[in-house]
């Protein structure tokens, strides 16, 4: 795999990374909000002390709250740069080429389902998407 190939391939990547760092934090969200709905309430006679720490109740809507803007955030990172890979995609010339960046990246196929929707072998699947990554055309992105 060339340079330019290799550095295609990391562009188009990308939203798969964010796409599961949202899929994570969601996780970590629900597990939060399960949690929460196991606190327990304890009476006592004495009176509250405001000083006392917080609730664990508390302290997980407070971090549920944190990770949905941190969803949020990503959420808005994912669009901005799957509308830039829908463009750069899009410019691919031959639209079998095409049809593989969009299956891979932007719907993240793996590779035996695309070469059976596409009716294709593994190896032609390979060769189209080596074909795709050389077509594309792709910005600078820190390392």
């Amino acid at each position: 795999m060339n340079r330019h190939q290799m550095e295609a391939k990391r562009y188009l990547s990308q939203a798969f990374g964010i796409n599961k760092r949202i899929e994570s934090k969601l996780d970590q969200i629900q597990e939060l909000r399960d949690l929460a709905t196991k606190a327990t309430i304890s009476y006592s006679d004495m009176p509250y002390d405001p000083n006392k720490g917080k609730s664990r109740v508390e302290d997980s809507v407070i971090k549920i709250v944190d990770l949905e803007g941190e969803i949020n955030r990503d959420v808005l990172e994912l669009v901005d740069l799957k509308v830039d890979i829908i463009r750069r995609i899009n410019e691919v010339e031959n639209t079998e080429l095409r049809t593989i960046l969009d299956l891979r990246y932007l719907k993240y196929m793996r590779w035996e389902q695309i070469a059976a929707e596409l009716g294709y072998g593994m190896s032609n699947t390979y060769e189209l998407h080596t074909k795709a990554l050389d077509a594309m055309t792709v910005p600078d992105i820190p390392e």
